[in-house]
Order: structure tokens, then sequence, then C-alpha cells
């Protein structure tokens, strides 16, 4: 297993790019740790494939380089970089067996038949796929041929890294939550590196011990579910994590926070000395819906909000209102009281955020 290590990374499809519109990869920095479960999380078009096919060989960057355990591969094919990948849709050999396509990596290695057997079965078990071992490929159904790629991929224990490239999207629904922890119990007892691409949060946070945020070409977070949950690094980041993703509001400094219309949001001394450095008209406040605190009563550390709807989805309830001509959404407990016309919010200083060009404006330590 490696450590993959991108270093002044840059790529462009572009033969002369003027702008940093014309990189798929903008220049990056970012360290892929050895043995770790990673995943690539972003909406399509920004960069996650690109920077995937880049580790594994398939794609020459523009600039910088490919380290693994810090030897530069940037010359080197995806065999002698060692790389298992999987790609979005099956790749598989019709003619042959299930258990044939299993052992086609090692015994393209030159392992022993004994221990190839026991691997291929092995694999096959973790995978639900010994009942089909016999069984040529070209009768299975996409979700199995699937199952044999992803098993391809993980029946050899000495390759570099294990690349998926959104592995599940022809896999029927019902199966892709028991597919992801297959992977993440093959993760746990091999102990391989594995980069794992997905647009699905879900399936980044179920799968990934950490998760890098792509965005426009750039890593713009790599943390835990939960840092990337509780402290978005990136107005993206809060948008695009969660479910609804996090209030965002325009607003300008005012005397002791920020304000937007006849609201004003007090903000900590800390805060409020950093903000004062700060010549930005792209200023913004951030808090998650479940963060934002909705009381029963009037009181003096609350906003009068005016109620849109509410959505009750079972376990909780969302509840829309607006805040000054400003919407916003607050998650409310199955069993609060729902508020009706109006509703009395607040919002904790812990958890409210603030963003100097969509970048967190972090307290002084």
């Amino acid at each position: 297993m490696a450590e993959i290590r991108l270093s002044q990374l840059a790529h462009s499809y572009s033969s002369a790019p003027q702008s940093d519109s014309d990189y798929a990869i903008r220049q990056m920095d970012h360290i892929w740790e050895q043995g770790g479960a990673f995943a690539l999380l972003g909406p399509s078009g920004c960069g996650k494939s690109t920077m995937l096919n880049i580790i594994s060989g398939l794609l020459a960057p523009s600039n910088g380089e490919i380290m693994f355990d810090g030897q530069v591969v940037n010359h080197m094919t995806p065999e002698q970089r060692n790389i298992a990948q999987v790609f979005q849709f099956p790749v598989v050999y019709d003619t042959m067996t299930v258990f044939d396509n299993l052992a086609f990596p090692l015994r393209n290695v030159k392992i022993a038949e004994h221990k190839i057997k026991s691997k291929v079965h092995e694999i096959a078990s973790i995978l639900e796929l010994t009942p089909l071992l016999n069984k040529k490929a070209k009768g299975l159904s996409a979700d199995e041929k699937q199952k044999v790629s992803m098993g391809r991929g993980l029946v050899r224990d000495d390759v570099s890294a294990i690349l998926f490239d959104e592995p599940l999207t022809v896999i029927d629904p019902h199966l892709k939550w028991k597919l992801r922890r297959k992977l993440k119990q093959i993760h746990e007892q091999f102990n391989i590196t594995m980069v794992y691409v997905t647009h699905d949060q879900l399936e980044a946070s179920t799968f990934a011990d950490k998760i890098a945020v792509m965005y426009n070409g750039q890593i713009v977070q790599f943390g835990t579910p939960r840092e990337l949950f509780e402290s978005p690094n990136h107005t993206f980041v809060g948008f695009f994590i969660g479910s609804p993703g996090m209030n965002l509001v325009s607003v300008e400094k005012c005397e002791g926070g920020v304000c937007f219309g006849q609201i004003r949001i007090a903000l900590s001394p800390q805060l409020v000395a950093r903000s004062e450095f700060i010549n930005c008209e792209n200023l913004k406040v951030g808090i998650r819906p479940e963060f934002v605190h909705v009381w029963d009563e009037p009181n003096d550390d609350a906003y009068v909000a005016e109620v849109k709807y509410v959505e009750d989805l079972g376990t909780y309830k969302i509840m829309t209102f607006m805040l000054d001509g400003v919407e916003m959404k607050a998650r409310l407990q199955e069993d609060q009281k729902v508020p009706r016309g109006q509703a009395y919010v607040s919002f904790p200083e812990q958890w409210l955020k603030v963003y100097v060009d969509e970048f967190l404006l972090e307290e002084a330590s």
C-alpha cells in the first residue's frame, strides 16, 4: 500500500490555458495517506475523474508531480504504478467464467494456482459471488458484473492503491448500501489504500474515514464527515453537505457584528477583531438548519421570522421561514412544537460561521 502525494498538480485539456477556468484541476497539493479509506466528493464536472485518472496513470498532468511513497511516478504506466481501478460501468471478460475473471489479475503476476483459488474464493465470499463462480460473465446482470469488476480490483493484496470511479452507478439502490459496507469491510480487513470517487454524500460518508470535497477543480476541504458537517471550510461544502444544506446569507460589517436589512447578528469578539482588517464585499454568514434555535415564545435573543411552510419528513420537520426578506430553513424535531404564522429564531454563536470570499473566517487561536 502506498502514500500518494500530489505536488503542485494541475491539469488542463486546453493546449494553451490562459486562466483558472481553462483548468480541470487547478494547482494543488494533497496527500492520500497510506492505508486510508478516502472519498473524493463533488458535483459532475468538478475534476474528480480527471484526478483519479492522473493518479492511476491513464492521464498525464499538465503540471506537477505524483509520488507514491516519495517516488515520482509521472512517467510510469498504470501497470508499473501497480494500481487497481474500478470504473463507473463494469469491465469484465464476457467469455470467461466469474472465477477466471477474478483470477486473471493474479495469473498475470504468476501467483501459484493454489493461492489463486484461495484468494478468489475469499473475495467471492465477501462479494457474495460464490454461487456464480462457474458461470460465464456474459450471463450476469449489470450489478453482478460490477461486483466481478470490483472483485478483480480487490483480489490482489499487493497493489499500491485501489481507485473507484463511481462504481455503484449501475447497482440497484437496495444493494448499494450493502456493497458500500462490503468495501468498508474489505478495507478494514486488508488495510488497502482506497480512493472512492462519488457525487453522493451518503456514499462518501458511509465509506470513507476522510472526504476530500472538490469544487471547481480544487479540493476545498479535506476532513472527516463530522468536520465537513460541523465546520465547513468553504460555502460550497456548507451547501453541498447536508440535506438541506447550510443557510448562507450575504451580509455587511456593522458595529459588533454583521447586518443584513434590519437584522443585526452579533459575532464573538475574536471574529469581530478578525473582520476589522478585511476589505471585502463578498461577506457571508452561514448556519446549518440543524443548529437554528426555534423558540416557543419571544425573548431578547430571538428574531421574529415569518413561517412560509413546514415539510413533515417523518422523524423530523423542515421549517422554511423568511427573515427580513431572506429565506432560511430550520430543522424541527419530531415532537417539537410547530410554529404557525410567526416563529422566534436565534443563531447560537458556536454554530454561526463567517465566510470571506467563500472561505471560512476562523477565530485566532
